[in-house]
């Protein structure tokens, strides 16, 4: 089969396309025949290192895909040959990844809607797995609380406010003045300028009891400032940022029994992102989550999107994989 896969770490000129061998599934294995795949800035931290993790080269970049069931091993219920399906957190922890024409999925398989078109499905199954994990595993989101999403406006932030409104929380956000309107459709009760040099007491005007839960999806990690803004039992989750070097005000977090917690997707359970799963297709069913600009190429592409991801260029777009698109496509 033809994959995008590396045989070494390494800048993103070390993904190679080419033919390797197709996996062979076992007796609870699903072999699925991917439709599409996607890029993430986790995939860039895999392939150059910065993530470590166990692989087996060569290796099968990316995490998420949307497919067809191609087979099934005698052990499995649930799948048969023909159901559309995603998948999702491939590419860590010995698991191969995605781009390819064929995976093998052990579990993290899940039924596709059938009236959801599979490419733009596939844009947003990495944030809105990342924002259920933010919210309601890691965040301990109830029912009532006041949220701020930092960055509302980008893929994981819009997933973020969707899924806190519907919640029931009381949802503020950050974002370019631009991009205000666009929050507040989403249904952030009050929408701020990130720019803006008064942020912190604005914040702190619209939430006089402080906020129960507060995620950067930027990663600038500020925690000297955030958790002065938080109430008592409020928390922070860290998602992004893995170079970043905060300042810890101590005090202020356990004499008021707050918290700050991280996590990583690529560290979920099967349990917590089938939780995940059953939210994301719900969503998916009422068209309510939004994927973006999305662009389209060829699995071929996959080494030049991990540099233009790099270097910032793919900032705000999508960039999509087919495996039925040949270059110049």
């Amino acid at each position: 089969m033809r994959a995008a896969y590396i045989e070494e770490l390494g800048p993103a000129d070390v993904i190679r396309y080419g033919e390797i061998a197709a996996p062979r599934p076992g007796p609870t294995d699903v072999l699925v025949d991917v439709l599409a795949t996607t890029v993430n800035p986790v995939d860039t931290f895999v392939r150059s290192g910065l993530f470590p993790t166990h692989m087996d080269f060569p290796f099968v970049v990316s995490r998420d895909l949307v497919g067809r069931v191609a087979e099934t091993g005698p052990g499995v219920t649930g799948f048969r040959a023909g159901d559309r399906v995603w998948c999702n957190s491939l590419g860590h922890g010995g698991r191969q990844g995605a781009a390819a024409e064929r995976v093998v999925a052990a579990d993290r398989l899940y039924h596709l809607p059938h009236s959801v078109d599979p490419y733009a499905a596939v844009a947003v199954l990495h944030p809105a797995a990342t924002a259920y994990l933010a919210l309601f595993v890691h965040g301990r989101l109830r029912v009532g609380e006041t949220v701020l999403v930092a960055g509302g406006a980008g893929r994981v932030g819009s997933a973020l406010l969707t899924m806190a409104v519907r919640a029931g929380a009381r949802v503020l956000a950050t974002a370019a003045a631009r991009d205000a309107h666009y929050c507040a459709e989403l249904g952030a009760a009050e929408v701020f300028d990130y720019r803006d040099p008064d942020l912190t007491e604005r914040i702190r005007g619209a939430a006089p009891s402080g906020l129960d839960l507060y995620l950067d999806t930027a990663g600038v990690n500020d925690l000297e400032t955030t958790v002065g803004l938080l109430a008592r039992r409020g928390r922070v989750v860290l998602f992004a940022g893995a170079a970043t070097r905060p300042v810890l005000p101590a005090g202020a977090l356990y004499m008021n029994d707050r918290s700050v917690v991280g996590f990583v997707i690529s560290h979920a359970t099967s349990a917590e992102l089938a939780e995940a799963a059953a939210c994301i297709n719900d969503l998916l069913r009422q068209d309510a989550l939004r994927s973006g600009g999305i662009e389209v190429f060829p699995l071929s592409a996959a080494a030049d999107l991990h540099a233009r991801m790099e270097k910032g260029e793919l900032h705000g777009r999508r960039a999509v994989l087919r495996t039925d698109l040949t270059a110049g496509e």
